[in-house]
């Protein structure tokens, strides 16, 4: 389901707490992590967190939440980037 199939259903909120915890409803994917960035798929299009030490504290898929923790530097929408079979859904068969 492309992220556009979302958009009705789930609400898209970005919530930056202090730039070291960022919650993210509307997520549809994770598409890739590691510490210094965290590439997700939401009903709005990719975004992109960069920064430091970042982690994912929580994910739940089902209700599309996400949490990251870390020194989070950036936050950007690229629609340049398209989504493919996602992290999660690779390792899941999703």
């Amino acid at each position: 389901m492309a992220a556009g199939e979302y958009s009705k259903e789930m609400p898209h909120t970005v919530i930056l707490e202090g730039r070291e915890r960022l919650n993210v409803s509307g997520v549809v994917d994770v598409q890739s992590f590691d510490e210094q960035q965290v590439l997700l798929e939401t009903v709005r299009g990719m975004l992109a967190v960069r920064g430091e030490g970042l982690h994912v504290e929580r994910l739940q898929l089902e209700s599309g939440e996400l949490v990251v923790a870390g020194e989070i530097g950036l936050i950007e929408y690229d629609d340049s980037v398209q989504p493919r079979g996602g992290l999660f859904s690779r390792l899941f068969g999703g």
